[in-house]
């Protein structure tokens, strides 16, 4: 008999999820016996997440080979990833006015969810200016920022003790060669972890459909069209441009990031396929240098998913309030998200909060982050998602842009997965 595949698996840990959650709708015992399972895997993810990317920045820098060569690929990938963001914070504000999602919407008909842990973290950081968010990222204990999952302060030590390592030459093999051993056992890691992969799916979609049911979506209905529309054209018009102007087989590369993409979509967690990710884009024709120093930083500054999510939700908040958006408006909010939408996948409820912080800048209702809370986790299968396609995509890019692309390994990697397909 065939092994089932992980991406099959996963399925159908999301499908008896899905029909677990409706058949025991609202019932307490969902939440009770599979919410634990849905959490124990996210945090299983998040313990080597940062374990994985300081160790393949310090490798990745290190094998760059000198601070010059680092500055060329550090400013290619900021540029990339600005522009990127910022046609997905545009697209978000075009659907917005093309389907009116939240027009004519009974605000009396909508349930509340609980944003208040979000309403505090937003209080919070918007108490600190931007200088201090640049100071921030320069760590006072780095083992502190790890302990508190804070990425930007991770790399910015990774960089920095990769390229100390890369100056010290013979005297740093050692120490490289620790890392690289390090990060291979991570990678073993993975692969023990996503065996149960299925049963997080499964209880993080259980309690999810249990909690909201069906019901939550209908009112909604239109804001999740319009959404979901705007990452499928951000898919094929902005990433099929990007794939054919550097040579890229969308659909060929759709498919070898099958598993990881169904993971990341049933979880909505992007954390949950990192490592995955980064180790396929290896095997695919990227140096590890260039994978290891593009997906971390693009984890933080190219959430290309979240910026559309941002742009469309502000704007249909305004609408369901019945506040008209001038077109000076959406322009000072496009150079607001252009702004908060960066460095907060560390923050808990990141998305959240930085929906909160935009509606305090352009003076619209906090309070009506509160609607879509209950539908948060369905719009955030899908930003997730573009999230991580978007990182990987642009690690290609980048690699092609710095003629680093091993064509020789790709070719040999893409024989190698149709011959097992």
């Amino acid at each position: 008999m065939k092994k089932i595949g992980l991406p099959i698996q996963i399925f159908l840990g999301l499908f008896f999820g899905v029909l677990v959650g409706v058949v025991f709708y609202k019932h307490p015992g969902v939440e009770t016996y599979l919410k634990p399972m849905g959490e124990i895997f996210l945090h299983l993810i998040k313990m080597i997440v940062i374990p994985i990317i300081f160790s393949n920045i310090v490798v990745g820098v290190a094998g760059l080979g000198s601070a010059k060569r680092l500055g060329t690929l550090g400013f290619r990938t900021i540029l990339y990833f600005e522009i990127a963001t910022t046609v997905a914070i545009v697209i978000g504000l075009l659907f917005a006015n093309m389907f009116h999602p939240g027009t004519g919407v009974d605000m009396s008909a909508l349930s509340k969810g609980d944003i208040s842990k979000y309403v505090a973290t937003e209080q919070q950081m918007a108490k600190g200016s931007h200088m201090d968010f640049i100071i921030n990222i320069v760590p006072t204990n780095v083992f502190g920022a790890m302990a508190k999952g804070e990425l930007l302060p991770v790399i910015f030590f990774s960089v920095l003790l990769g390229i100390s390592l890369a100056t010290m030459g013979e005297k740093a093999k050692p120490v490289l060669a620790f890392f690289k051993s390090f990060s291979e056992a991570m990678v073993y890691m993975v692969r023990m972890i996503l065996k149960v992969a299925p049963f997080g799916v499964f209880g993080l979609i259980g309690v999810t459909v249990s909690k909201f049911g069906a019901a939550a979506l209908i009112p909604l209905a239109k804001l999740i069209l319009a959404t979901y529309a705007a990452y499928l054209v951000f898919i094929v018009v902005c990433f099929g441009l990007v794939a054919k102007l550097f040579k890229i087989d969308l659909i060929e590369f759709l498919k070898i990031l099958k598993a990881e993409l169904i993971l990341v979509f049933s979880t909505a967690s992007s954390e949950s396929v990192l490592p995955q990710v980064m180790q396929k884009l290896e095997d695919y024709g990227c140096p590890k240098a260039i994978v290891a120093f593009v997906v971390p930083i693009g984890y933080s500054f190219n959430t290309d998913g979240s910026c559309i999510y941002l742009s469309l939700a502000s704007v249909f908040i305004a609408q369901l309030y019945g506040i008209d958006m001038p077109l000076s408006a959406q322009i000072l909010l496009i150079v607001v998200l252009m702004v908060t939408s960066k460095g907060v996948s560390g923050v808990a409820g990141g998305a959240f909060v930085v929906l909160l912080s935009s509606l305090a800048s352009a003076g619209l209702p906090l309070e009506g982050v509160a609607f879509i809370a209950g539908i948060d986790f369905v719009l955030n299968m899908g930003r997730a998602t573009i999230n991580v396609l978007g990182n990987a995509l642009a690690t290609i890019v980048i690699t092609k842009w710095e003629n680093q692309f091993d064509y020789e390994k790709n070719k040999a990697y893409l024989a190698l997965s149709d011959s097992t397909v």
